[in-house]
């Protein structure tokens, strides 16, 4: 009896066999038009060779001690659409002193943190839903599971967007919110 030769087709997108990491873990969704680097949501041009986790913590971590410019947050303001009394609530201050920061003046520690956790949130949804405008509006609508809140109610806080990502999470693995 002749033994049968079979071909295989090897090339990784026809076969079932290698797993596909998930997207999401990168920070990269397949749609070109949808902003998933965080910090491409504050306007910071970064190398590629910075996509190492430990690179990009540290790295995160020295955006923080020094600050970021007011010209970040302002580029998340237009990118999530906030409106500007929004985003002094969740950076705890007036919208008349932010109005008064230049560009390139630093933000406080506390601010900067908070606009780097808005970034990484924001990040996340756009990759969990595939589109940013899809995010965007989960975030303005009444949830059930969050109390029918909106879930922008939740920004003022780090607890609240720390929130808010578990619950990403959550839709992320089919538990849908």
């Amino acid at each position: 009896m002749k033994a049968r030769k079979h071909t295989y087709d090897t090339s990784e997108e026809n076969n079932p066999f290698i797993l596909q990491e998930a997207a999401v873990a990168y920070n990269t969704v397949a749609g070109a038009d949808c902003k998933t680097n965080p910090f491409e949501i504050l306007g910071i041009k970064r190398e590629p060779d910075d996509l190492d986790e430990a690179k990009n913590t540290l790295s995160v971590i020295s955006y923080i001690r020094k600050g970021l410019p007011k010209k970040a947050l302002d580029h998340l303001a237009e990118t999530a659409g906030f409106t500007g009394a929004e985003i002094a609530s969740i950076v705890h201050t007036s919208e008349r002193t932010l109005r008064r920061y230049t560009p390139g003046q630093k933000l406080n520690t506390e601010q900067t943190e908070r606009i780097i956790e808005l970034a990484f949130l924001y990040s996340k949804g756009a990759a969990v839903f595939e589109d940013l405008e899809q995010f965007k509006i989960w975030m303005d609508s009444p949830i059930g599971a969050l109390g029918d809140q909106k879930p922008k109610t939740f920004l003022d806080t780090s607890m609240g967007i720390q929130f808010l990502t578990e619950e990403l999470g959550r839709i992320e693995h089919g538990i849908f919110a």
